[in-house]
């Protein structure tokens, strides 16, 4: 096994610490560190805490991360658009049509899948058997900037810098509407929706997860908005819920904008094929280096189609 430790830095007295875990270590699904926390390899002053503890400033928390099990996930040689790689990670510009990881209904084809043939063996194993290498996620639709650790010590580094919010995360999205203001901050808590639970939804603090983006307008379009977003956090479906929140929901997005959306369609004709979300930029310090790198993937075609589309 593989000793960590850390000590609580600010009380969270809302919050259940098996989510407090999760935030500081995303690529592991709750799921497992609770695995954990039941078997004993996390402790906080020495002793094992419940999911439910609620963590408070100085507390020392030692985590015994278990050795990674051999994957199972078949290698597969499926093509992926590199935008650097060295011995530690590799960052990519993810296609919107590729699934991350393994999961139902996806069995293969994915991300995890193409890593596992390009790296050969060369991936961290804290994401556990079907995420190696995997420190954050961007969903199916999503394309852009990915990072992945190669290496266990790379792996925990970015995931630290990851929950101390000091990744600079740059979206590039298509909203329905004329986007008002055209500069702006949501900070909308953020919890899964009540009555479908595959959604998420803004609500009131202290019932759900603080959440926060940034964005300004970069065009306005017929029937919509070219615009720029910053993630500070990194809530699921986040940028969907916010802009959606606002009253402009992203262009093509099946969830949380069916109305919006089928208003602009009929009034431009355009079709989009997914949600216009991509992951435009990505900024961390080097885990191994300390230098601070930037990367940044170019807008996928079809994103380039949209804009076309719908500019007046």
């Amino acid at each position: 096994m593989t000793a960590e430790s850390f000590t609580v830095t600010e009380s969270r007295p809302a919050e259940r610490f098996d989510r407090f875990l999760h935030a500081r270590f995303p690529a592991t699904s709750r799921a497992e560190l609770q695995r954990l926390l039941a078997e004993g390899c996390i402790r906080v002053n020495g002793k094992v805490p419940k999911a439910s503890h609620h963590p408070k400033a100085g507390e020392v928390v030692d985590i015994a991360w278990p050795e990674p099990t051999p994957s199972v996930v078949v290698p597969q040689d499926i093509p992926i658009d590199i935008l650097f790689e060295d011995e530690d990670f590799l960052v990519l510009n993810k296609s919107p049509d590729v699934v991350v990881h393994p999961a139902h209904g996806h069995a293969d084809g994915t991300l995890v899948n193409a890593l596992l043939h390009h790296c050969r063996g060369s991936l961290s194993g804290i994401g556990g058997v079907e995420r190696p290498g995997i420190v954050h996620r961007l969903d199916l639709e999503t394309s852009g900037c990915l990072v992945v650790a190669k290496n266990d010590a790379c792996h925990r580094a970015l995931q630290e810098q990851f929950a101390a919010r000091t990744v600079e995360k740059i979206y590039h999205c298509i909203v329905c509407g004329d986007l008002n203001p055209p500069l702006g901050d949501m900070r909308e808590a953020i919890a899964r929706h009540p009555s479908h639970r595959k959604r998420m939804a803004v609500t009131t603090p202290g019932k759900g997860r603080a959440a926060w983006t940034s964005y300004r307008l970069l065009e306005r379009l017929r029937g919509a908005a070219y615009s720029e977003a910053v993630l500070h956090t990194g809530r699921t479906h986040q940028i969907r819920v916010h802009f959606q929140h606002l009253g402009f929901p992203l262009v093509g997005d099946s969830t949380y904008g069916v109305r919006q959306n089928a208003r602009l369609e009929s009034e431009s004709s355009y079709h989009p094929p997914r949600q216009m979300l991509h992951a435009r930029k990505l900024g961390f310090e080097h885990p191994r280096t300390g230098a601070w790198r930037d990367y940044e993937a170019p807008l996928p075609p079809d994103f380039v189609e949209a804009l076309m589309a719908l500019r007046v």
